[in-house]
């Protein structure tokens, strides 16, 4: 997502550097890396040529702040004008008092509306909020029959008349249904069409002036660029939507339509799928989007997922045992899986500061190394976990755990070495200790990831944190509000 973009960009930021500060004169070379990105990226021409005139506008002669390079300068002015073009701020869905929040999804066939659709009762369910799914696509071959799988896995009922009703009739039925049940949201999903017609704009129009939905979604594919944007204009100029959501980010896309929907369409973007999961979808914030684009990662993302999957007396348990050194290979195969539950290896490492850079081959690298350590914790008794000791001491229990777990007894080895040194390096941090980091399965603690050494911060981010104590002072009481402050 959004990599060769990062990649023009960060030759952009190249052309400032060793300037005593930016000016007309050396600007011009950064503002043509920042316009080819954009373009290469799909991103609306009429979008670029503003962007690119508010960035030179608000770049000019801008004196350098002491201790901040011109080139980390010009990234924080480029990062806030991608939030700006993104919508500035997360819009949330609206939630009615006393009545059930109807939500109306729309899009064309192939865009993952119906999956978004599940996703997003999933999404709300976790916010403590009821729902029930409508499907009135009748037209599609079992896509009625995919809604009410979709339900059941994520344990939402589905309101459904079969293949044979008016998908208006259905609607309605399905909204008076949820006000008798007390249901909070209504989630329709509504059918899809190859391309834009006058008969699937005329179903929604009765659909919607049936059920005066409280949102209006329009899902888009964001691999379209561009396109997206124009079909978000198209569809709230016939229909009126109040918002869009983006599928198949985390696919092969170049990051056009996330950068022209909101700008082209005058919609919010409202969330972003990432993944083919239910569990894949995430509310769009365009600061946090913004901070991916530019390599800076995504923090407070990384850490709302990982609230989801921790328990918090687990936690404090697993502190205690890594400042005690208690720490054993039990623990660590639950962390592996915690791990696998918050998504994709890459999906994560990308979302911390300085690690976009990781190649395809490196996170393959690094998923395979954790299968390893999995296959030969796996092969382990339940004391041998409890005790890594007793494998230090003893070949043949190397060589047994080697002979179930498909590997030699040299590769068991290496995991308990390097097992040994983690708890102790863990003992001293957690005593306020910061010794040199060893190796951890072969060449750097950035291998256990990733396959490769460590790795520098991204261009800028260091510049961009240590010296804009506002934004760090912001970051850290949002952190508070969301309950996490202590991390």
């Amino acid at each position: 997502m959004f990599d060769a973009l990062a990649d023009r960009l960060e030759s952009a930021w190249k052309k400032l550097r060793g300037q005593d500060k930016i000016s007309q004169s050396n600007i011009q070379d950064a503002l043509r890396e920042v316009r080819r990105a954009l373009l290469e990226a799909d991103v609306n021409l009429q979008v670029v040529k503003d962007f690119i005139s508010e960035v030179e506008a608000k770049a000019q002669g801008s004196e350098v702040i002491s201790g901040v390079r011109p080139d980390q300068q010009f990234i924080k002015i480029v990062y806030d004008e991608l939030v700006q073009v993104m919508g500035e701020e997360n819009v949330p869905l609206v939630e009615v008092e006393g009545e059930p929040t109807i939500v109306l999804m729309a899009g064309l066939q192939g865009t993952g509306k119906t999956t978004a659709t599940a996703k997003l009762a999933l999404h709300l369910r976790k916010l403590n909020r009821s729902c029930l799914l409508v499907a009135t696509d009748v037209y599609r071959p079992a896509a009625i029959d995919q809604l009410v799988t979709l339900g059941k896995q994520i344990e939402v009922p589905v309101f459904e008349l079969g293949s044979d009703a008016d998908p208006v009739e259905i609607a309605r039925q399905g909204v008076e249904r949820a006000r008798a049940e007390g249901v909070n949201t209504v989630i329709i999903d509504t059918a899809g069409r190859l391309q834009i017609d006058e008969d699937m704009m005329a179903e929604l129009a009765r659909i919607k002036d049936i059920v005066q939905p409280h949102e209006t979604l329009l899902v888009v594919d964001s691999m379209t660029g561009q396109e997206a944007a124009n079909l978000t204009r198209t569809f709230h100029e016939e229909i009126g939507i109040t918002g869009a959501i983006l599928t198949k980010l985390d696919g092969d896309s170049r990051g056009g339509a996330a950068l022209s929907v909101r700008q082209i369409s005058g919609a919010p973007i409202k969330f972003v799928g990432v993944g083919e999961k239910v569990e894949a979808l995430q509310p769009f914030y365009p600061d946090r989007m913004a901070s991916r684009i530019l390599g800076m990662g995504d923090v407070l993302t990384l850490v709302e997922k990982a609230q989801e999957e921790i328990d918090l007396a687990d936690a404090e348990k697993m502190q205690e045992k890594i400042l005690s050194a208690k720490f054993d290979f039990t623990d660590f195969l639950k962390q592996l899986r915690l791990l696998k539950n918050m998504g994709s290896l890459g999906g994560i490492i990308k979302m911390i500061p300085g690690m976009n850079k990781l190649s395809d081959d490196q996170l393959k690298h690094g998923e395979s190394q954790l299968k390893r350590c999995e296959a030969m914790i796996n092969s382990m008794t339940r004391q041998e976990r409890q005790d890594p000791d007793l494998l230090a001491s003893s070949p043949s229990r190397r060589r047994r755990i080697a002979s179930g777990a498909g590997y030699r007894e040299a590769d068991v080895s290496k995991l308990v070495a390097d097992f040994q040194k983690m708890r102790s390096l863990m003992q001293q941090m957690g005593q306020g200790q910061f010794p040199g980091m060893p190796g951890m399965f072969g060449g750097g603690m950035g291998n256990a990831f990733a396959g490769g050494g460590n790795r520098p911060p991204a261009p800028g981010w260091r510049g961009y944190t240590n010296n804009n104590p506002g934004a760090t002072k912001k970051k850290k009481s949002e952190k508070k509000k969301k309950g996490f402050g202590n991390l």
